[in-house]
């Protein structure tokens, strides 16, 4: 049988399909007969028993069915309630898919276990009006999020006057030397007054945003940038880091409440043992590792070796223990001049623009380095007012010459602090977003290199005409 949590989802005509309120209604019939129907039946049931079957997204390859016990979840529910202070009191808000892991265990299994309660958004678009009427004091999100949250809080202060300017800005450095102080305990007495007053101004409005009760976002999914856990931290309003995949229940490593460090993913969980490999791919193991795939021996054997889960990731520890990644090793390439190339963290510093929505990178065996640009069109069309650019459509702004200079200059000015051969020399302003229906992107907002590559192949191989002849 399936149970459905949304109600609108729900079709009479299914067969054995419930809500998860009829499955509630059932059980109370069920209980005055056998009070220890629950009990009985948990007894029949063996940690190492499958619990779930969790398809892989399926951005570097075909989606891999994982096979995930009872003991892999609950050793990694169990880690992450040692780690986080986690209660009944608690208030979970969720909007990612359930299909996906992280949202699973750290966003549902984690929230039952503790005893909290869960709210569903109706939809993505719905999440910021879903905030202030829930009030969650935790939330699981991936960055997209956080780098719209971004970008929204900057366009709009920008769009103030010059004095309005000055004092957000200024209490973002109040901030960023408070959560400093803060971390080496050493916080003077100006400083909290200063604080306190900025909190007045700026942070509490920031806060009130999020329902006013937030004590932490959870992040995971992919790289959070670290300006955006600065400058979210700068606000008071915190983001934890974690890091995993499907087939390991699917956190590896975290950040702690008390114990972070933006740019990183933490520390292991309590019970889990990482290590880098000589080609500096991250792996682990312990009993939140997958017995393997379904009915995929050899990617099994391929990805199990010796207990060991081999992640596709690349990483390393720093000194204090905290784990770093790269990027994913599939999603490495180099150049045709031999450098090797990361592109994930490139694509980071250019999404901190106000004006870059998506951005994907492109090189793999090329001469230099191109890009794949979905504007900001929001942020591009009240440009175009304010210098009186002309345009009917949002196709039209991608098309005329002072959009494209605007971009340019300010790809320019993000990428100086690159590597010379990781710099940018051309790319196409794209008139459409990537999205899930087009397969460009998966639930997770992840993006499909392959598909997007197969899909502007033309325009991709515009952009190296003549220069590679």
């Amino acid at each position: 049988f399936i149970i459905v949590l949304n109600e609108n989802d729900f079709d009479a005509d299914v067969e054995n399909l419930y809500t998860f309120k009829q499955v509630q209604e059932l059980g109370n019939k069920l209980m005055p007969n056998q009070p220890n129907f629950l009990e009985d039946s948990i007894k029949q049931i063996s940690e190492n028993d499958i619990c779930t079957l969790i398809y892989t997204s399926g951005t570097t390859g075909e989606p891999k069915g994982v096979i995930l016990t009872h003991k892999n979840i609950m050793s990694n529910v169990n880690s992450t309630l040692e780690i986080y202070p986690i209660t009944k009191d608690d208030v979970f808000l969720s909007f990612l898919p359930l299909c996906h892991s992280f949202e699973r265990m750290a966003g549902y299994y984690s929230a039952f276990a503790a005893g909290a309660p869960v709210y569903y958004a109706e939809s993505i678009e719905t999440v910021a009006a879903n905030l202030i009427e829930v009030k969650p004091t935790i939330m699981t999100s991936v960055p997209r999020l956080f780098e719209r949250i971004y970008s929204k809080i900057i366009k709009n202060v920008d769009s103030q006057p010059e004095k309005k300017q000055k004092i957000f800005y200024g209490a973002l450095k109040i901030g960023n030397e408070y959560a400093n102080a803060k971390r080496e305990g050493k916080i003077s007495l100006p400083l909290r007054i200063k604080h306190k007053v900025a909190d007045k101004l700026v942070y509490k409005k920031l806060k009130e945003k999020t329902g006013g009760n937030l004590r932490f976002f959870i992040s995971g999914g992919a790289a959070l940038p670290r300006e955006l856990g600065d400058f979210f931290e700068s606000t008071g309003i915190i983001i934890i880091e974690g890091y995993g995949l499907t087939e390991s229940s699917p956190v590896i490593s975290a950040n702690r409440f008390d114990d972070y460090k933006f740019g990183t993913v933490g520390k292991p969980l309590p019970g889990v043992e990482v290590k880098i490999a000589s080609d500096g791919e991250i792996l682990a193991r312990g009993p939140n590792i997958m017995p393997g795939y379904y009915k995929n021996k050899k990617e099994t054997e391929v990805t199990l070796i010796d207990g060991w889960l081999h992640t596709g990731d690349i990483g390393v520890f720093d000194a204090d223990g905290f784990l770093m990644i790269t990027d994913r090793k599939k999603h490495l390439f180099k150049t045709s001049a031999g450098k090797y190339i990361a592109p994930t963290p490139i694509e980071n510093t250019f999404l901190a623009s106000k004006f870059i929505d998506q951005f994907i990178v492109i090189g793999d065996r090329r001469m230099f380095l191109s890009a794949l640009v979905v504007p900001d069109f929001e942020a591009l069309k009240e440009f175009a007012d304010s210098h009186e650019i002309p345009y009917a459509s949002e196709e039209d702004l991608t098309k005329n010459d002072k959009i494209y200079k605007l971009l340019e200059q300010d790809m320019s000015q993000l990428q100086k602090k690159l590597a010379n051969y990781e710099r940018i020399r051309r790319f196409s302003v794209l008139h459409k977003p990537f999205t899930i229906e087009s397969g460009e992107i998966t639930p997770s907002l992840k993006i499909r290199r392959k598909a997007i590559e197969s899909n502007y192949g033309e325009l991709i191989e515009q952009m190296y005409e003549k220069l590679e002849k």
